[in-house]
């Protein structure tokens, strides 16, 4: 153990350094809003859904107010409508099948890859039936999903994809933007993403002309013009302040995300030669035909003891947390057996790589501002456990 880790903490998170990197610029494009007197759907807003546009190299990007509000409004422009059937995963965040629910329609829950974390192909075959009318597709962590087989899938069964990017800006598939290849995809601005900001902010994507229309017309209370209502909508507007924030995180993206993949390579580096008596680390996969962009650096705890995953992770994650290192279980509970999705009747038995990924996923800490030190400071609490 190095001396100069023996003692050191590890956030999670610190929102507080990347905002030292631009607070002169950020805090005077707030000041410029405020002074402005536009605060809604003004020029910001239009900036920065040409700017994201640009850089995920999609028609169209629609600001909303946030994430879930995304996802609720694709459906509606896919005219999901009650008791039709839409695939998600269980291994997720809930605003997924939530916004499902909210359309009125019923989730679907298809089984995992356990070595990508995201939904595998084979499994929402198998669950498609007369009534199902889309997929939702979650790059998860920072992980394309295996695009070329879910839109293949979609074109056989005549179904619409949705993709969930919440956690995957700036990740490619077959250098192609996540969020651009199906019918839609969605994206949240929360502050814990890794483009991230000041609050609550979303946004959509889309390739068609007809789909762009709509998206914009819903999220402002079903109305292209003023006063004038076609359908019925949602109040979901991206407002000016986040959206100039948005635009000046928009220019470091790039380089934030690449340095997560430098850190993420010190990582596995590391775990590679790491050979502890009671416990295996399983880093994160790669997929040839994607980047990964990190949102989360996520292994898997396999227990070498009589213990079970679940008591070997959680033994680890307290020996780090004694020793000030943050880490956080990326889901502990599977959305099928969350209280509000029981009724649906699902069993672990049926969705297995999900219920072994809540038993054995830890998320380490991973962000642009961390230096190596910090990443010694981790791998050390695996070391001294």
């Amino acid at each position: 153990m190095s001396s100069n880790t023996a003692n050191k903490s590890v956030s999670l998170l610190d929102l507080k350094a990347q905002y030292k990197q631009i607070q002169t610029e950020v805090e005077q494009a707030v000041i410029d809003v405020l002074r402005s007197g536009y605060y809604v759907l003004g020029p910001n807003v239009h900036a920065f859904e040409k700017e994201a546009a640009e850089f995920l190299n999609t028609k169209h990007a629609i600001g909303c107010a946030n994430g879930s509000d995304a996802l609720y409004i694709a459906l509606l422009a896919l005219d999901i409508k009650p008791e039709d059937e839409v695939i998600v995963p269980p291994f997720t965040y809930v605003a997924t099948a939530e916004a499902v629910t909210q359309a009125g329609a019923k989730p679907v829950f298809a089984d995992i890859n356990l070595d990508t974390f995201n939904i595998d192909p084979k499994e929402i075959e198998k669950k498609i039936t007369t009534k199902t009318k889309a997929i939702i597709v979650v790059h998860l962590y920072g992980q394309a999903c295996q695009m070329d087989e879910i839109m293949a899938l979609a074109r056989k069964h005549n179904l619409k994809v949705i993709e969930d990017t919440a956690q995957a800006f700036g990740t490619t598939y077959q250098n192609q933007s996540a969020g651009t290849i199906a019918d839609i995809g969605t994206y949240s601005f929360y502050p814990t993403k890794n483009l991230s900001c000041a609050g609550d902010g979303g946004m959509m994507t889309t390739n068609s002309d007809e789909l762009n229309e709509r998206l914009r017309k819903i999220r402002a209370h079903g109305s292209s013009v003023r006063y004038y209502h076609d359908e019925l909508g949602v109040n979901s507007r991206l407002d000016e302040i986040q959206a100039a924030i948005l635009r000046i995180k928009l220019k470091h993206i790039a380089s934030w995300n690449a340095r997560r993949g430098e850190l993420a390579e010190i990582y596995n580096k590391a775990f590679s030669e790491l050979d502890h008596k009671d416990f295996g680390i399983i880093t994160p996969t790669k997929i040839p035909e994607s980047n990964h962009i990190y949102h989360q650096y996520s292994i898997k705890i396999k227990s070498k003891t009589s213990k079970s995953d679940r008591e070997t992770r959680d033994l680890v994650k307290d020996a780090l947390k004694h020793r000030s290192i943050a880490t956080e279980i990326y889901y502990p509970l599977a959305l099928h057996a969350q209280n509000i999705y029981k009724p649906l009747g699902y069993k672990d038995i049926d969705l297995p790589n999900s219920i072994k990924a809540t038993e054995s996923v830890l998320c380490l800490p991973i962000y642009p501002e961390l230096d190596e030190s910090d990443i010694e400071a981790v791998i050390d609490g695996f070391n001294q456990y």
